[in-house]
């Protein structure tokens, strides 16, 4: 099967190495890879800020990129519920109408497209550690992404996967919501790693870098004695 990457453009600037890792994932359970170098965002950023006519310019980009009959597969439950949530209205009555169609019933998160089309629940992985799962807003509203990681974490040799309270509410980040609302923004993030601690678990891991970077930023302020970790950086760890 070839699939189609869609990478998000904070993982392209930030986090390389996590688009690399799921490429590693991708190809040990059979799957080859066509990834479109010229590919920037799925448009959210400026949609969320009000600027919907900027937001179509580049979702039509991205339309033209990605529609053909293969999977698209992404590291973000935020891009691909963007994609299949928001894109609709964007593109309703458009010429792009059915190319629109034809990506959203392509694009999945990794996590949905390993267990729900692949039918795999292990990679082989190992991490020996302790780790909580943190859900994403847009996994578990958007995309209703919530067993789909914990399966493919349980399957991990070595980590001790336990649950944190209130492991769904929001962490804070929300895109433009931490900057327009700090104070209230903290506080949420200062709630989720407290709840995090309170496991004992060395990691936080999670579908959306997004959400991991928000929380990473409070727990290097404060000197957290917790890390974070994406569900593909650790999908790749402990195999060659």
């Amino acid at each position: 099967m070839i699939v189609d990457l869609f990478i998000p453009c904070f993982i392209d600037q930030f986090y390389p190495e996590t688009a690399k890792n799921m490429i590693k994932v991708l190809e040990k359970v059979g799957c080859a890879i066509n990834y479109n170098s010229e590919q920037t965002c799925c448009g959210q950023p400026a949609f969320n800020a009000g600027y919907w006519d900027d937001c179509k310019e580049v979702g039509e980009k991205n339309l033209r990129e990605l529609n053909n009959d293969r999977y698209i597969v992404s590291p973000s439950a935020s891009c691909v519920g963007f994609v299949k949530n928001y894109y609709p209205e964007i593109f309703h009555n458009s010429v792009l109408h059915n190319d629109c169609k034809q990506v959203q019933k392509n694009m999945f998160e990794i996590s949905d497209f390993l267990v729900n089309i692949l039918k795999i629940t292990s990679i082989g992985a190992t991490l020996n550690s302790k780790a909580v799962y943190m859900d994403s807003c847009c996994a578990v509203n958007e995309c209703n992404i919530k067993d789909e990681p914990r399966i493919l974490l349980k399957k991990v040799n070595g980590l001790e996967l336990i649950e944190m309270n209130n492991a769904d509410e929001c962490c804070g980040f929300g895109g433009t919501f931490s900057i327009k609302n700090e104070a209230i923004s903290i506080a949420m993030a200062e709630q989720k790693i407290d709840n995090a601690l309170a496991t004992q678990a060395e990691y936080i891991i999670s579908t959306d870098y997004s959400c991991l970077m928000h929380l990473n930023s409070y727990i290097k302020k404060n000197n957290k004695p917790i890390k974070v970790i994406h569900i593909v950086d650790v999908l790749a760890s402990g195999w060659q």
